[in-house]
This record gives C-alpha cells, structure tokens and sequence, in this order.
C-alpha cells in the first residue's frame, strides 16, 4: 500500500446538484453554481481533526463517521493508498443541507475525489506546474463510478463530478460497445439560453423518507407517458427550451410524495399554472425551475419564506488544486 507523505494538501471544489427534473428519476441530473471547497492536508502529527463551516456546520459529525471521510478512505483503498495517519479537513459548505440540493452527494464527490487528488498530488509533485493552486489531474470516470456506488443511485453524483446536464445507467452484458461498468453517463449538450432558479424552504426532508413513500409498482400507461417526457426532456434541453413545460411533467415520484412537501408541491403547481417549468428538486422540498435566460426573472414565489437561489448551470464539475 502506497502512503501519502506528510504535508500533502489539496483544495477540492464541489457543485451542488439537482436530480429527476421531473421524470427523469434516478437517471438524470443538473448541476448548480453552488459550492462547497474543502481543505485536506495530511499532517505530521496522528489523529483526524475536521473543521465545518456554513450549511450544516451544526449537526455534522467531527469523527471518522463524517460522509466526506468515509468517502475519502474508500477511494484511497480503492487506488491502494493507505489513510493517512495524520489529517486535517477543512470544509466550507454552501451547498443547503437536507433541502434537495445534493448535498450528500456532494460529500460524497469530495471525499471520493479527494482521494484521487492525493494520489495525483503525490504522482505530479516533481513536475513544473506543480504550484498552490494548480489544477491536479484525476480520473473523473473513475470517481462518478465509485460516488454513484457509494450514493446508491448515479444522477446527482455524476452532474456533480461533471457538470452541466447528465444522463446515467446502468450498463449489463448485453449493452453493445460499452463495456460493462457500474455506471456510464452521457454528458448532454445544453442550449446556451437554459439556466435554473432554485426555491429553497427552511423546512428540510431526508431522502430515505422522501423515498419510503414511493410506490413498488406503477401502472404501464404511467411507464410509457413518463418514458415519452424523459425523452424529451433531453431534446428541451439541449435544442428546444421551448419545449421544457411538457418535458417536466411527472408520473413516477411527485405525486407519490405530495404528503411529504405539500408546500412544495403548491409552488410547483403555482409556477406551472405561470407557464413556468418547476419541479421538486431531487427528494425534496426545494423546487426547481428551468427556464432561459430572458425569462428568469419572472420566476418569483410570490412568498418571502423561499430563498431564491440563481445559480447557474456551470460547465464543469467538482475540482482537485494543489494547496
């Protein structure tokens, strides 16, 4: 096993995400312009001290069982590293805890990618362009595979680790010409006027309840109308915006878990009866609405107890720089 030298240190930025855009459930994602940076510096002296700061710095845990460490040590064993003796993480969160946003996921990411980052410090060390502050070069294929594991389902993770808009599965043996992996995502090619406008609630909402309500069982005719909306969903996003009202309707999650974010779901039904495509965000309560540029601003609330978060689609995803 490979150990990481004392005085390693890597900055990692990570996106916050949006999953489903309505019936593209557990397969699509988008990130957003929200986001966390994270310190990891491998010290001399033993023991892991962790610092949090912003969104969730109260409740997060300070010891081993904190997700960006779990993280971290699962990729540094997948690439046959040893956790190191001594760390020191940094983290500095924006990204809302609880609220649809993937914050999990954007732990997850961190850690993961944190991991490759340390090898990467180790390996590009002797190089010229090795500086604080230099972007570090790490296999994102490899890190959306394992977060998309250790997330349990790949659409906020992979817009996360890359970016824009996603489209992910689930490869098997009898896929033609792609190799059999634990998740392969399609990077899709948005219409520059798209843009997203998150409305966050104070109220937050697990994503383990938030599935529990969701049926075993849905009827063919709801399969086959969402399947339609799902493809087209891509087509409204890369070409035709115009099209984004019908490619966010939903029949497999939404109205399953209406109980569970009533509020939400009246502000999505209140923006939609606007000609606005609104969405509940991931598992929920915030809402979600695609839109372009030259109309974003007509998206309001109406209501001073949503916070409006404008944050952009960026381009790329989660970032490793040496420190």
């Amino acid at each position: 096993m490979t150990v990481l030298p004392s005085g390693a240190a890597i900055r990692v930025r990570t996106p916050a995400s949006s999953a489903n855009l309505g019936p593209g459930f557990d397969s699509i994602g988008l990130a957003l312009g929200v986001w966390d940076e994270l310190d990891f510096t491998v010290t001399a002296d033993p023991g892991l001290r962790i610092e949090v700061a912003g969104s969730g710095a109260e409740g997060v845990p300070r010891d081993e069982s904190h997700l960006v460490y779990r993280s971290l040590v699962r990729g540094l064993r997948e690439l046959g590293i040893d956790p190191p003796a001594g760390l020191l993480l940094q983290t500095r969160n924006a990204v809302p805890h609880g609220r649809g946003m993937g914050s999990s996921a954007t732990a997850i990411v961190s850690g993961v990618a944190a991991a490759h980052g340390l090898a990467a410090w180790v390996e590009q060390s002797s190089q010229p362009s090795h500086a604080a502050g230099s972007d570090l070069r790490i296999d994102l294929d490899a890190v959306n595979s394992l977060a998309s594991e250790l997330e349990g389902h790949p659409d906020n993770a992979s817009a996360t680790v890359f970016g824009g808009m996603t489209l992910s599965f689930t490869p098997d043996a009898v896929d033609p010409g792609v190799a059999v992996t634990p998740t392969v995502t399609v990077r899709l090619p948005l219409h520059p006027a798209l843009t997203a406008i998150v409305f966050v609630p104070e109220a937050t909402l697990a994503t383990h309840t938030a599935r529990a309500l969701l049926p075993e069982r849905i009827p063919l005719r709801d399969a086959a109308l969402n399947s339609a909306r799902a493809a087209l969903l891509v087509e409204a996003a890369t070409r035709r915006p115009e099209l984004l009202m019908p490619a966010t309707r939903d029949w497999l999650h939404q109205e399953a878990r209406r109980p569970s974010y009533a509020g939400s779901m009246a502000l999505v039904d209140q923006l939609r009866a606007a000609g606005h495509a609104a969405t509940i965000s991931g598992a929920g309560p915030s809402v979600l609405v695609l839109t372009t540029h030259d109309r974003a601003a007509e998206v309001t609330a109406g209501d001073d107890s949503w916070r409006r978060f404008a944050p952009g689609i960026p381009a790329h995803g989660v970032t490793v720089s040496a420190r």
